[in-house]
């Protein structure tokens, strides 16, 4: 009996993954369209996160973050690191400070049972008190096989907030977010 419990236990342990998609990296589109806006000394402060998001996937394992990020923080690096490259990152003399609240945040890795999506609302705040909410709702071919819907759902994170970052720096009202 001992020995049935502990195989049962083993597979059960053995089936559960975590699936998780790449670190960020800048897009070129976001570079191009920041180092249009010619302004520098932005800081990003801190990112709050969804209420109540749940990660599982199929009973399959829970989606997770490289380096033990958090969904918000992952948005919160990806502003921060586009800031970088494109030279408008200051965190010692900032002009204005962004701070971001991701406000939904919702994945399914069984739209119309072979697709899967991606929904995530943004709301970033300036130091100067304006703001800005952008949302992003990315599709993506998912699988049938648990698994592979997973693997797939977890490797769509990086470009669904790629396009989030686009639709933040590219809005009209972004510019007024930057300035003092």
């Amino acid at each position: 009996m001992k020995k049935c419990l502990v195989a049962v236990l083993l597979f059960v342990v053995a089936g559960c993954s975590t699936y998780t998609p790449q670190r960020y990296s800048i897009s070129a589109d976001n570079n191009v369209a920041l180092k249009a806006l010619n302004v520098g000394n932005v800081n990003v402060g801190p990112f709050t996160g969804p209420v109540g998001f749940d990660p599982g996937c199929r009973a399959a394992g829970p989606i997770g973050l490289p380096d033990g990020m958090t969904f918000e923080g992952y948005v919160q690096k990806a502003l921060m690191d586009e800031l970088k490259v494109a030279g408008m990152f200051d965190a010692a003399t900032p002009r204005v400070t962004l701070s971001g609240a991701v406000e939904s945040l919702a994945f399914s890795s069984m739209t119309g049972l072979t697709g899967g999506t991606w929904d995530i609302t943004l709301r970033v705040t300036s130091s100067n008190g304006r703001s800005v909410v952008v949302s992003e709702h990315y599709a993506f071919r998912s699988g049938f096989v648990a698994d592979t819907a997973c693997k797939q759902t977890a490797e769509a994170y990086y470009p669904a907030v790629q396009n989030l970052i686009n639709k933040l720096v590219t809005h009209p009202q972004f510019r007024d977010l930057i300035t003092a």
